[in-house]
């Protein structure tokens, strides 16, 4: 029983490395910007609110180690890293960072639905900070058009993310915590 307990939060990280990089399969171009829309950032919502804060970022560590060594886990089936210091490298950088933030945040105090929502906003606008900035500088743009292409576009698509992920998030924390006998997972 103990061996189980102790494998929980390992295996689960690995899951939610498996499930991002899945959602990096789902990828809709955008014929006006190299970032496409992706599901990779509602799997590390998911992360941040059903994992303890280091779990959560040693599954996005791992996803984004995985896409580095060559593995096709980025956006559309790409790998290496070239995809780190391209368009989207702001965006996948910001995403262990925006991990923790959330997690942190969702964890702080008793578990409500709107700090859920908060922290996940907020780790948006920390992948936005980080991945418009860094799409400004490869492109050699103004910071209107880097917004343009590289924030607006995302906002209506990853509000709909992370009220999904708020709605999922707190169930399958609960259910986590049951499977894994950790009665404070969820909370």
């Amino acid at each position: 029983m103990q061996t189980h307990r102790s494998l929980a939060k390992p295996v689960l990280a690995c899951l939610f490395a498996a499930l991002i990089s899945a959602g990096a399969f789902i990828a809709v171009p955008l014929p006006f910007s190299p970032v496409p829309i992706v599901l990779q950032n509602f799997f590390i919502f998911l992360a941040a609110l059903v994992l303890e804060p280091a779990w959560a970022v040693i599954a996005v560590i791992v996803y984004l180690a995985l896409g580095a060594i060559g593995l096709p886990v980025f956006s559309g089936g790409s790998g290496g890293l070239a995809r780190l210091v391209g368009p989207t490298g702001g965006y996948l950088v910001a995403y262990p960072f925006a991990a923790l933030l959330a997690s942190l945040i969702s964890r702080r105090g008793s578990r409500r639905r709107w700090k859920d929502a908060l922290a996940l906003i907020l780790a948006s606008l920390l992948i936005y900070a980080l991945g418009v900035a860094w799409l400004r500088h490869v492109l050699d743009s103004s910071w209107g058009k880097a917004a343009l292409i590289g924030l607006l576009p995302f906002i209506p698509g990853d509000a709909l993310k992370i009220a999904a992920a708020v709605l999922v998030g707190r169930r399958l924390a609960d259910l986590v915590a049951e499977l894994s006998g950790d009665g404070d997972a969820g909370a």
